[in-house]
C-alpha cells in the first residue's frame, strides 16, 4: 500500500471508475488516481454503510480498506499478494509503465478484425501465448483464451502469424462475445472467487473445454471420432482444447 495514501486520498471525492485491461482506475477529484490490479486471487469487497456501522471486521487478507463519508467500505482482498495498489498522478495515468504498453481492450471500439490482424502480423509464438500477452490484447486471461480458441476452432499451438484473415476475423468477433457472456454470468468461480458483493460467478458452468480434461467434447459425436478434451501446458499455464475441432496446422494442410 502506498505510504502516502491517507495524505493524498483523504477527503477526496471519487470522480470516475474505469477499467483498462485487468486494471481498475479510480480517479479522485483534484487528486490522484488509484490503480488496482487483483492479481491471481484478489477481489474487491464492498460493504454498505449500514452494515459497516453495525460492525466491520476486515477479512484476513484485506490489505487496504477505504472508508467513505457514509461509513461504507471498499476493501482490497488479496490472499496471494500478486495484485497491486498504486497512486498515479491524475491526468498522466497512461504514461505509467504498467499501462503505457497495453494493447487495445477487446470491449473498446478500437478492437476489430483489422486491428487484430495487425497485432498478429509477424508473431511466431503460439496463438494462445500471444493472446495472453497484455501488449497484444489487454485483459485476456487463461480461462477465457482456452474458451475463445475452442469457439474459434483454432489449436492453441498454432503459430500466430499462420492464422488466416478469416480465422482472425472470427477471433475478433468471439473474443468480446465470450468476455461479455462471462461478465453477464458474474465471472468464473473455480475455487473461491466471489464478486464485490460476495456472490460466486456462474460462467464456469458454461465452459466448453477449460478444466474438462478427458471429458467428452460437447460438440463432437464422441469416441472414436473424438477422444475428448485434452490438456496442454504452455509457458507454465494449462490450456484445454478439442483435438478434433481444433486440429494443428499440419492436419489442416493435409
Amino acid at each position: 500500500m502506498p505510504d502516502d495514501l491517507s495524505i493524498r486520498a483523504d477527503g477526496k471525492r471519487v470522480r470516475e471508475v474505469t477499467r483498462l485491461g485487468k486494471y481498475l482506475l479510480v480517479g479522485l477529484v483534484r487528486g490522484p488516481t488509484l490503480l488496482i490490479h487483483l492479481g491471481m486471487s484478489g477481489r474487491i469487497r464492498i460493504t454498505p454503510g449500514a452494515e459497516a456501522r453495525a460492525g466491520y471486521t476486515p477479512l484476513r487478507h484485506e490489505h487496504v480498506t477505504l472508508t467513505f463519508d457514509d461509513s461504507s467500505r471498499v476493501g482490497l482482498v488479496d490472499p496471494r499478494r500478486f495484485g497491486c495498489f498504486l497512486l498515479l498522478d491524475g491526468g498522466r495515468e497512461l504514461a505509467h509503465p504498467l499501462l503505457r504498453d497495453l494493447g487495445t481492450d477487446p470491449l473498446e471500439s478500437g478492437f476489430d478484425a483489422a486491428h487484430l490482424v495487425a497485432q498478429l502480423r509477424g508473431k511466431r509464438g503460439p496463438i494462445k501465448i500471444t493472446l495472453l500477452d497484455q501488449r497484444v490484447v489487454a485483459g485476456l486471461g487463461n480461462i477465457y483464451v482456452s474458451e475463445i480458441l475452442y469457439r474459434a476452432r483454432i489449436h492453441p499451438e498454432r503459430v500466430s502469424a499462420s492464422l488466416t484473415v478469416e480465422e482472425v476475423t472470427r477471433l475478433a468477433e468471439i473474443i468480446p462475445a465470450v468476455l461479455r457472456e462471462a461478465i453477464e454470468a458474474g465471472g468464473s468461480t473455480l475455487r473461491d472467487y466471489v464478486d464485490a458483493q460476495g456472490r460466486p460467478g456462474a460462467f464456469q458452468h458454461l465452459h466448453k473445454v477449460y478444466a474438462r480434461e478427458g471429458q467428452p467434447c460437447p460438440e463432437c459425436p464422441g469416441y472414436p471420432a473424438c477422444g475428448g478434451i485434452r490438456r496442454i501446458v504452455q509457458a507454465g499455464r494449462s490450456g484445454f482444447f478439442c483435438p478434433r475441432l481444433q486440429p494443428p496446422l499440419s492436419l489442416l494442410d493435409a
